[in-house]
């Protein structure tokens, strides 16, 4: 379906969205009457979306290669997290890129998935996986993916403008956990989130930031091309080895958070019917 213009984008997303969002909702259909198998078929299915653990092993993996002073092993590592060329990282740029992605995927591998989940049921979990798998593959800016990725991109950002706020605003509440203040989470949230490219991620990092008193954004090599982020805590200190530990923390603390939301919200919406 590849073809380097908005319109094939379009099509591709359509469809890589539209077909499990539609099988999934022909299945939670077909249980409507069996509320036990759908039980299990929507845990099933909320255990494979979500990536916190996944996520938090990760970043321990970075952490731990640090620790032994094994720099070659940590920046090997770092590309299961995020796109960065690690090749001329140091222990404090792999601390910052590995802060920066446990406070980002916190919103888009544990929240949102959680939050859709409770508002759509099974299609909800299915079709957010989808959106935000395709951003990760095409919605990224590249010769090839810069207009067949551009609806792959939005959809994402759609989908995850409320789950990023509220994973600020649990970020905040659960910061003390870290060693953080809930007011210094919220405060560095508004001011900071925005200033990121991203709609969503600033907020979810801004949030991370303030909670653990770290300094992020800055620049960032992709190989492809070089950005200079503003600084998202700025009167904070630069991340250090300790920080990621602190940042897994917060994340595990965060998605309990989350599920809590979520139930209320799944049975807000029993109620409703």
């Amino acid at each position: 379906m590849y073809a380097p213009d908005r319109a094939a984008g379009i099509r591709y997303e359509t469809v890589a969205v539209g077909v499990p969002v539609v099988l999934a909702g022909a299945v939670s259909a077909a249980t409507r009457r069996r509320p036990l198998l759908r039980a299990a078929l929507v845990a099933a299915t909320t255990w494979a979306v979500l990536g916190g653990t996944t996520l938090r092993r990760e970043a321990a993996t970075v952490a731990d290669a640090l620790d032994r002073g094994d720099l070659a092993g940590a920046r090997q590592r770092l590309p299961h997290l995020c796109g960065r060329d690690p090749a001329t990282l140091d222990e404090a740029d792999l601390s910052r890129a590995t802060v920066e992605s446990v406070a980002e995927n916190s919103s888009d591998a544990e929240v949102a998935p959680l939050v859709w989940g409770a508002l759509a049921g099974l299609p909800g979990l299915v079709g957010y996986r989808a959106v935000n798998t395709l951003d990760a593959m095409v919605g990224h800016h590249s010769p090839r993916y810069e207009n067949f990725g551009w609806a792959s991109a939005r959809a994402d950002d759609v989908a995850n403008y409320l789950p990023a706020r509220l994973t600020a605003a649990l970020t905040a509440v659960v910061a003390p956990v870290a060693g953080g203040r809930v007011r210094r989470a919220l405060a560095v949230a508004r001011a900071d989130g925005r200033r990121h490219p991203s709609p969503n991620a600033g907020v979810a990092e801004a949030a991370f930031a303030g909670a653990l008193g770290v300094r992020l954004g800055g620049r960032n090599d992709y190989g492809s091309h070089v950005e200079d982020r503003p600084v998202l805590g700025g009167d904070g200190r630069p991340p250090e080895l300790a920080d990621i530990a602190r940042a897994t923390r917060l994340s595990r603390a965060v998605t309990v958070a989350a599920a809590v939301a979520g139930a209320a919200i799944a049975l807000a919406r029993g109620w409703g019917h």
